[in-house]
């Protein structure tokens, strides 16, 4: 690890800068938009706008890196987002708010496709894992880091707005200036979604679900905490302890991922984080309860990503793990759009409890669906061969974009062609 940090540092400060100020200008959003009067629904749309551009952009990026070079992409997304994110005060309406959302999505998406593809570029085939280990926690911390400053400011002004605005401009700096060649991009391959369903029914719906939750967490949690009456730093403590809890439950539940049936480990996490959902509904008064809850549910819920990608791929055969990257971003970018509405009509109609509520719909709904498809196919998992699928990868957020995803991908097809040839060689005589 150390020696991929040192290989890749430019890079992972570099995003390190850009997620303190994306999760900042994030955050922010729900708590200056009930200064500003917005609807809870409002406010829902606001972040799933976000969901749209950044769907989008993952299937554009690769088209303008392709047609003027990753150099000059990310130069203009840089400029993009810096003004973007200080327009927000300049006029408060929600629709406009809206229409700014798409465009820090796109911009975003594009962002993380180039960064991520230089990443992928300088990674080895013993590395690879480690440097989006590594890349996904730097992603992590930023968002953490982020509610800092939320913290510290006064969000009625300019200042947290100046502040991202910064925080963007200067994270492009290390990446752009250091001496790392400029790597060849390739458009994301896809599976049609009747493919990927055939593949794995339980995955493609879970990872459906999955984009509801994620999303659900990453843009209402600020307005949830905005309408149960919390205060600034009580608000970024709970914000905060939803990813910490995704970094601490990530490598525990990946560690088990290679030990057990991977889909009775999604189904036991999604009730679990069902049943803590509940007693969220419950215990919001209370707010070091409170705090408990949020890092539990983070951290059994937003592990789940990288799962459902690790299970999909035990019925993959190597050539068609590529592929199936592209279609398992459109169906979890599906969920992330149409989850945060969801939850904001949920809350509009009975109040914050409604946040809480909607996740343990939605877990309980992945979950009651995984053990019925347990009745319908044979798990991969063998006590007796003892578990012979590709280990799981690495952190992997709803945020990743498809370069991410399909370095993933290419650390399981090298797994699993390792593993093939290692079979082979246990049965020559």
């Amino acid at each position: 690890m150390i020696t991929v940090i040192r290989s890749a540092w430019a890079l992972l400060f570099g995003m390190f800068l850009l997620q303190i100020g994306n999760g900042l200008q994030g955050s922010l959003m729900g708590v200056r938009g009930a200064i500003e009067n917005f609807s809870t629904f409002q406010l829902s749309l606001i972040g799933s706008a976000y969901f749209i551009g950044f769907l989008g952009g993952s299937s554009m990026a690769p088209k303008f890196i392709a047609r003027v070079g990753h150099v000059r992409v990310f130069a203009a997304l840089a400029s993009f987002i810096s003004a973007i994110v200080i327009s927000y005060p300049i006029v408060a309406d929600p629709y406009v708010w809206m229409v700014l959302r798409v465009g820090i999505g796109f911009c975003l998406s594009g962002v993380y496709v180039t960064a991520e593809s230089w990443l992928n570029n300088s990674s080895t085939n013993e590395t690879r894992g480690q440097s989006l280990s590594a890349y996904m926690l730097m992603q992590m911390f930023g968002l953490v880091a982020a509610q800092g400053f939320l913290a510290a400011g006064d969000p009625s002004g300019w200042l947290l707005f100046v502040i991202p605005s910064i925080l963007v401009s200067l994270s492009f700096a290390p990446i752009l200036l250091a001496a790392t060649p400029t790597p060849a991009i390739e458009e994301t391959r896809s599976m049609s979604l009747r493919q990927l369903y055939d593949a794995s029914p339980f995955a493609s719906v879970a990872m459906l679900l999955m984009g509801g939750v994620f999303a659900g967490q990453f843009v209402m949690a600020p307005v949830y905490a905005t309408e149960l009456g919390l205060n600034l730093q009580q608000l970024s403590g709970f914000v905060s302890a939803i990813f910490l809890g995704a970094i601490a439950f990530q490598y525990p539940i990946g560690w088990m991922s290679d030990r057990m049936d991977r889909r009775l480990l999604i189904v036991g996490a999604a009730f679990l984080g069902a049943a803590v959902s509940i007693l969220g509904m419950f215990l919001g008064g209370n707010y070091w309860a409170l705090l408990a809850i949020a890092a539990l549910s983070g951290g059994l819920a937003q592990p789940l990503y990288a799962l459902i990608i690790a299970y999909i791929n035990d019925y993959l055969e190597p050539e068609d793990m590529p592929a199936a990257s592209g279609g398992m971003i459109f169906v979890n970018g599906i969920g992330a759009i149409s989850g945060p509405p969801l939850m904001g009509l949920l809350m509009g109609n009975i109040g914050a409890s409604g946040f809480w509520l909607f996740l343990a719909v939605v877990l309980v709904s992945m979950g009651v669906y995984g053990v019925f498809r347990m009745t319908q196919r044979v798990s991969a998992y063998t006590e007796e061969d003892d578990y012979d699928a590709v280990p799981y990868a690495s952190i992997m957020p709803g945020t990743a974009s498809p370069v991410a995803v399909e370095a993933a991908q290419e650390y399981y097809v090298e797994a699993a062609e390792e593993m093939a040839s290692d079979a082979e060689e246990d049965q020559d005589p």
